[in-house]
């Protein structure tokens, strides 16, 4: 027999259970599906190293849903985003602030690590009578037809639903049985994800140092045991990437040293380093017949400008706006051509800049380097065009106010 939602979503990562407590906020049932159990300590298998930083849109989505009241005493804030033209000899060539203040009275943002989000995401969804979390059950079957959509379980179950979402990640089980196609762009990078305590406070400033094979980014996280500590995230070409995966820890840090210019002194390994490959990827669209695609199922980009997950959460508040104006149309045709309309654009647009900002920071040869220096020199001098560039970067459109969030929140 089958069980009746109003929304399904397929995927239970950070994008998947936040809709999830989004959507049971609204009042609906909902289910979440994910065929792996959340891994929420930072030592066990499987644990995702890498941590987001939640920008200001994204922390007012979580605290109209419930979430950021559970996030917000374990978050770094973001006061200062810093970029860094590194010099051959590994010194600072070129050293450019951009700070919040310019556009508001709060930070840019919050900074967590991945796996403290998921522990407290499910937390949360533990506590709702509205949700169904079914961990380790994968999606097998997606039909729809013009009322609802029919969801089959690997344990057999079938779901039944108004509105399917699917967060489940770029290679989406949901998108392919939608067939929907995708257009993707490689670069022939991997990137370490890993945390570290250093000798220096952090000062709330994030850094991206650029060099050759692309960027190096360091931001804050809360203290660890007494000592300032950071996330950081380390783009190079493939083989070096393996390479530097594979280093004795001593060695390791004596690159880190190097690469980082010495910003925060000498650094500690506190994780392990995990490796990601990197691409850009969209989808065709991201809609279909009572199903919806977000986060990584809809789009994917490398992690520069803490987009990622913040362009999901986009989705998610346009998916839950839409909601909120018409409820009767959940799911319905007309509510999924809005969606294309607001995301499926502005997503483009932004994996544009994402990809090229990316190219632009694998340069290695020394003339293209000084174009790239010269350039942020430029755009760091014009104060209206800076204010822009942040709050594009923080997601206002264009001629629109930074977002605002209160400091204690």
């Amino acid at each position: 027999m089958a069980e009746l939602f109003d929304v399904v979503i397929s995927g239970g990562g950070l994008a998947g259970m936040a809709a999830t407590a989004g959507f049971a906020q609204l009042g609906l049932r909902v289910a979440c599906i994910d065929p792996a159990s959340p891994v929420t300590s930072e030592a066990a298998q499987g644990a995702d190293l890498r941590s987001t930083a939640l920008l200001q849109p994204s922390v007012a989505l979580l605290r109209d849903i419930g979430l950021w009241p559970r996030l917000a005493p374990h978050a770094a804030a973001l006061q200062r985003m810093r970029i860094v033209e590194a010099g051959r000899d590994g010194g600072t060539r070129l050293l450019r602030d951009f700070d919040a203040s310019d556009l508001s009275d709060a930070p840019f943002g919050w900074n967590l690590p991945n796996w403290l989000i998921r522990r407290e995401m499910a937390a949360h969804l533990a506590g709702l009578d509205a949700v169904s979390f079914r961990a380790g059950v994968a999606t097998r079957s997606v039909f729809t037809r013009e009322g609802e959509a029919r969801v089959g379980l690997s344990d057999g179950a079938q779901l039944h639903a108004r509105l399917l979402v699917a967060a489940d990640g770029r290679a989406s089980p949901v998108r392919q049985a939608l067939g929907i196609g995708v257009r993707t762009m490689r670069y022939g990078q991997k990137a370490l994800a890993f945390s570290i305590t250093h000798a220096l406070p952090h000062g709330d400033i994030s850094t991206e140092i650029h060099r050759s094979g692309g960027p190096f980014t360091l931001v804050p996280l809360t203290d660890r045991d007494g000592q300032p500590a950071s996330a950081i995230v380390w783009m190079e070409r493939g083989p070096e990437a393996e390479r530097l995966a594979k280093l004795p820890v001593e060695a390791f840090e004596a690159a880190l040293l190097q690469r980082s210019c010495g910003l925060l002194g000498p650094m500690t390994l506190v994780t392990g380093r995990a490796l990601w490959p990197m691409l850009s990827q969209i989808a065709d669209r991201f809609v279909a017949q009572r199903s919806a695609l977000m986060a990584e199922a809809a789009h994917v980009v490398p992690p520069i400008g803490a987009q990622g997950l913040n362009m999901s959460l986009a989705d998610l508040a346009c998916l839950l706006d839409l909601t909120r104006r018409d409820p009767a149309g959940l799911g319905g045709q007309a509510m999924l051509a809005a969606y294309q309309r607001r995301r499926w654009p502005e997503v483009a647009a932004r994996l544009a800049g994402i990809d090229a900002l990316n190219r632009a920071a694998m340069l290695g040869a020394p003339p293209l380097r000084e174009a790239r220096a010269c350039a942020l020199a430029a755009l760091h001098a014009l104060a209206p065009l800076r204010r822009g560039l942040m709050r594009a970067g923080m997601g206002a459109r264009p001629g629109g106010a930074a977002p605002q969030t209160p400091r204690g929140i």
